[in-house]
């Protein structure tokens, strides 16, 4: 196998409660990628479409990651050229970069014959969230990988748990039309917490992964609560509060910032009211005359496919 086009799916991490450890993986929202075999040896960018990045491949996060990734084998005598075509925005908070890192090592591995599992690739594919947001972290590029819900239970040894999800849970994505770094939203969080938030916390992140095994969705919903990150989030992203108190009036789970922000999510049950709290969304930013995308998505099971 020479070349191979894939599907790379946006994700949502943090779900609330788990800041830096949790995620999911969307099913229908996502960029395309082509990695195919050169006979140049190394790795090279050589279209970005949807989006104004960098070719160069130090710079670009998918580049870092195959870097990584290729640093680990044998040297080859031939390289990879990586087509990229964006359609998650940079800076919207459903793991855009994740989406590229997670796509240019799966895709090399795959016309390798395999030599990594897809649990193996995440700690490359972290390599190109170190470059976008200064931090390697797991949340977005595992369920990019793995599919389902992930669990970053240890990061040193990085340790991932992977979680099916319900049948009938469904999320309602909502994206502001405004770029929010992952840098700057990590710069407005406080270094250390208190005792009883954490206590809260770790509640609601057992909660949750309790929820997600035994099929409840009450005890899901009633997890999806953030005491620490989202108070202080949460007012760099307009009308959150008012999205977020509609979601929950139209059938809501919980709802929440989507990574960094300033997207906003809802989980529900069925699609029929993952559909209703969509419309209410976007009513909320109608009135206020701000564009923006909204996805309605199954969880994804499966992560980064061949397309």
């Amino acid at each position: 196998m020479k070349e191979i086009k894939l599907f790379c799916p946006a994700t949502i991490a943090n779900l609330s409660c788990g800041f830096d450890v949790l995620g999911l993986c969307l099913d229908n929202a996502g960029d395309e990628m082509i990695v195919r075999k050169s006979d140049q040896k190394g790795v090279r960018i050589t279209k970005i479409v949807g989006a104004d990045l960098p070719l160069e491949t130090e710079k670009n996060v998918s580049g870092v990651a195959a870097l990584a990734m290729l640093a680990t084998l044998d040297e080859l005598d031939f390289g990879f050229e990586i087509e990229i075509y964006k359609n998650i925005k940079a800076g919207s908070g459903i793991g855009s970069s994740a989406a590229s890192s997670a796509g240019a090592v799966f895709g090399i591995n795959e016309l390798l014959g395999r030599p990594y599992s897809r649990k193996d690739l995440v700690q490359f594919a972290m390599q190109g969230e170190k470059l976008a947001s200064g931090n390697a972290h797991a949340d977005n590029v595992a369920p990019a990988l793995l599919g389902g819900f992930t669990l970053v239970r240890s990061y040193a040894p990085l340790d991932i748990i992977r979680i099916d999800s319900p049948e009938e849970l469904y999320a309602t994505v909502v994206h502001p039309q405004i770029e929010l770094k992952t840098s700057d939203a990590r710069s407005v969080l406080k270094q250390n917490v208190s005792l009883k938030s954490a206590i809260m916390q770790w509640g609601n992140v057992g909660g949750l992964v309790a929820g997600l095994y035994t099929k409840d969705y009450e005890l899901i919903g009633r997890s999806l609560h953030d005491e620490i990150v989202e108070p202080l989030r949460s007012v760099l992203i307009p009308g959150f509060d008012q999205i977020k108190q509609t979601a929950y009036e139209n059938g809501a789970l919980g709802s929440g910032i989507s990574g960094s922000g300033p997207s906003i999510f809802a989980l529900s049950r069925g699609k029929e009211t993952a559909d209703q709290i969509a419309k209410a969304m976007s009513e909320v930013y109608e009135k206020m005359n701000l564009p923006y995308e909204i996805h309605v998505s199954k969880i994804n099971p499966d992560g980064v496919r061949v397309l």
